[in-house]
C-alpha cells in the first residue's frame, strides 16, 4: 500500500509518540513524490524541532517550516548522497556514517543517518551498511530514500519498515518539457502528416540517445573505479562480472527514462482528447493554445486510435523488437 507523504508522516509521528519508532525506514517513490521533504520532517520530529514556534497574535500556534534536507545536516545528522563520478555511494561514505552513529550524542539525542538514492550503494557499501542495520547503535534512526527499491539487497529490504509514497516526478521534468515543446510545435506546423511524425520521431529518438549516453557513461565510470580499486585484490572473472552488472544497471536506467518519455507522449495525447470532449483537467494547460486547432480538426475516434498506437508501440518496445524501426513505424501511426 502506498501513502501520501503527509499520511506517511502521520504514521511515523504516531509511532514516535508511542515510543515504538522503528530504527530503519525505507522511503520509496518516484522522483518528485516528496521523499526528501518527508525525511526532513522526520528529522525535525525526532530532534524536537517540529513543535510550534510560539503563537501568533490570535493565540494560534505557529508551525515550524521544514528546511531542505541538506540544511539539517549537523554533528548527529548525516546525509549521504552519491558523490563519486559514477554517481555511486561508496563504502567510505558508509563507514564515515557509521563512525558518527557509534558516537554517544549529548543528552541521549537521536542520531540520524539518511542515505539518498540508496539503490546506488555499491556492493561493498551495501554489505557495510547491512551490518549497521543488523546491529543498530542506540538512539539511532536510519532513513533510506530510493526510487528503485528493487535494486537494494533483499537483506536490506527485510530489515526496514517500508513506506512507498504516492505521486512522482512532474511530467515536465528531465526532458519532459522539451518533448512537450516539440509536440506543440508539431501541432502548430501541421499535425497528422508524415513529415510531422518524422520530425517528432527524430526529436524523441534524440532524447533517448541522450538518456542512453548518460546511463552508459555513469556505468563505465563505476566499472573503472572498481577496476582501479580491486584489480590487485581479485581476479579478472570477478571484475568482468562487475562490468556486466554495471551494463545491466545502465540498461535499466535507460528503460526507466524511456518509460517516462512515453508517459509524456500519452499525457499530451490525452490532453488533446480532453480538449476534444471539453472535460478539463489538462496535464499541460500551457499547451492548450497549440492543441486547440488539432482538437477541433481531429475526431474523437481518430484521437483514440492515435493513443492506442502509442500504447501499442510502448508494449512492442518491451519485447525484443528493433527499437529504431519500431519507433519509426509507431510514430507514423500515432502522429502521421
Amino acid at each position: 500500500m502506498a501513502y501520501t507523504a503527509d499520511r506517511a508522516f502521520e504514521l511515523i509521528s504516531s509511532a514516535h509518540e508511542r515510543g515504538r519508532l522503528a530504527h530503519a525506514f525505507l522511503i520509496s517513490g518516484a522522483h518528485g513524490s516528496g521523499k526528501e521533504h518527508l525525511a526532513a520532517r522526520v528529522i525535525q520530529l525526532v530532534s524536537g524541532a517540529s513543535k510550534a514556534a510560539g503563537f501568533d497574535l490570535f493565540g494560534e500556534p505557529v508551525a515550524v517550516e521544514t528546511p531542505p534536507l541538506d540544511d539539517l545536516e549537523s554533528g548527529w545528522i548525516r546525509i549521504v548522497r552519491p558523490r563519486m563520478k559514477s554517481r555511486r555511494v561508496g563504502v567510505e561514505e558508509i563507514r564515515n556514517l557509521e563512525q558518527t552513529l557509534h558516537l554517544a550524542a549529548p543528552g541521549g539525542a537521536c542520531k540520524v543517518g539518511v542515505i539518498t538514492e540508496a539503490d546506488r550503494m555499491n556492493d561493498q557499501a551495501s554489505n557495510a551498511f547491512l551490518k549497521t542495520l543488523e546491529e543498530p547503535p542506540k538512539n539511532t534512526l536510519l532513513l533510506l530514500l530510493t526510487a528503485n527499491p528493487q535494486r537494494l539487497l533483499p537483506t536490506i529490504l527485510s530489515r526496514c519498515v517500508r513506506l512507498p509514497l504516492l505521486g512522482g516526478m512532474p511530467l515536465l521534468a528531465e526532458g519532459g518539457g522539451e518533448l512537450v515543446a516539440a509536440l506543440n510545435r508539431a501541432a502548430v506546423r501541421g499535425f497528422g502528416t508524415p513529415i510531422a511524425a518524422m520530425h517528432l520521431k527524430a526529436t524523441f529518438s534524440g532524447f533517448l540517445a541522450r538518456s542512453r549516453e548518460e546511463a552508459e557513461s555513469a556505468a563505465k565510470a563505476a566499472a573503472k573505479e572498481e577496476t582501479s580499486a580491486y584489480k590487485d585484490a581479485t581476479d579478472g572473472t570477478w571484475l568482468k562480472g562487475r562490468e556486466d552488472f554495471h551494463k545491466a544497471a545502465a540498461e535499466a536506467e535507460y528503460l526507466d527514462s524511456r518509460s517516462r518519455l512515453f508517459d509524456v507522449l500519452l499525457a499530451w495525447m490525452a490532453d488533446l482528447l480532453r480538449m476534444k470532449v471539453q472535460s478539463g483537467g489538462l496535464d499541460f494547460p500551457d499547451s492548450a493554445p497549440a492543441l486547440r486547432a488539432v482538437a477541433e480538426a481531429e475526431s474523437e475516434t481518430r484521437l483514440l486510435q492515435r493513443m492506442q498506437a502509442l500504447d501499442s508501440l510502448r508494449r512492442t518496445l518491451e519485447t525484443n523488437a528493433f527499437e529504431p524501426l519500431a519507433i519509426e513505424v509507431g510514430f507514423l501511426k500515432a502522429f502521421g
